[in-house]
């Protein structure tokens, strides 16, 4: 197939720069995993203000990274890294822990961790061949904040079970539809196909 249409529907200037603020936010959120992890363990699993401001800050960064990256005309390669990347290791630390101490069950964290280590090396291949990174698709993006939907829900009302098996059943089908969104944007990429 030639490259007869970009994938992402429109022509982004990617830069190559690894200091922007949206790269830096994304670095940030990858700080607050430790801390909520450890106070939350430490304080005899109560939720702190404290915590609470860690998880509301890693929500909001979640969003502002690329909304400033956007309005700053500084969409880059390493952002397109480092934002996922954040968000991935996140989630990792976040659902082990929350599986560790028993709200989430194992399969679910099994089931996430396989299909986000699966598209990993689907970008790397990208990359490998065509030299930069493909950005989310927008499955993707909304099945991460389906995931956090969950996670919270799990971790700051564990006695609400009702609620967790409705969001955990929107995580799978939300986990599903996206990876065989990416499957498809993988295949057009291989074949050819222009994208940012």
């Amino acid at each position: 197939m030639s490259e007869t249409f970009n994938v992402d529907h429109k022509q982004i200037d990617v830069k190559q720069d690894l200091f922007t603020w949206s790269n830096l936010i994304s670095l940030s959120r990858i700080l607050i995993t430790v801390p909520v992890v450890y106070l939350h363990y430490t304080n005899g699993q109560q939720i702190t203000w404290l915590i609470t401001a860690l998880v509301i800050y890693g929500i909001v960064s979640d969003y502002l990274d690329g909304f400033v990256a956007r309005m700053t005309k500084q969409v880059s390669e390493w952002g397109k890294i480092l934002d996922p990347v954040a968000d991935k290791f996140c989630a990792f630390f976040l659902f082990l822990y929350a599986t560790y101490i028993d709200i989430i069950p194992l399969w679910f964290f099994l089931l996430e961790i396989g299909r986000d280590a699966v598209i990993v090396i689907g970008s790397g291949y990208i990359q490998y061949l065509r030299g930069k990174v493909a950005m989310a698709v927008m499955s993707g993006k909304i099945s991460v904040n389906v995931l956090g939907l969950y996670w919270m829900a799990a971790f700051f009302f564990p006695q609400e079970v009702e609620v967790h098996f409705m969001l955990m059943g929107a995580s799978v089908a939300l986990m599903f539809y996206s990876f065989f969104d990416y499957l498809h944007r993988f295949n057009l990429i291989r074949k050819g196909v222009e994208f940012n």
